[in-house]
C-alpha cells in the first residue's frame, strides 16, 4: 500500500529572465521539497529547503496517520 504522505520536488522559483532574439529564457533555482498528500491529492505547506528535514516531517506525519483509526465507507465498517 502506498503511504499517504510522500516527498515531491517543489516548483522551481524563477529568479531572472532575459531575452535573446525572439526567445525568452529564465533562470530558476530549486524550490526545495513539498509533502504531497495522496489521499487529498494536494501539496501541503510549508515547503522544506532540505530533503532530510522533509523526510523527517513526512515520516512523522505517516506515523501519526497510521496510528489513527481506519476511516472507511460506512458499508465496509463492521457493526
Amino acid at each position: 500500500m502506498q503511504p499517504r504522505f510522500v516527498i515531491v520536488p517543489a516548483v522551481p522559483i524563477e529568479q531572472e529572465s532575459f531575452r535573446t532574439g525572439t526567445r525568452y529564457y529564465a533562470t530558476t533555482v530549486s524550490g526545495g521539497f513539498d509533502i504531497y498528500d495522496n489521499q487529498e491529492k494536494g501539496r501541503l505547506k510549508p515547503s522544506y529547503l532540505e530533503k532530510e528535514e522533509a523526510i523527517k516531517h513526512c515520516a512523522r506525519m505517516n506515523a501519526e496517520h497510521d496510528e489513527s483509526p481506519v476511516q472507511g465507507p460506512a458499508y465496509l465498517m463492521q457493526t
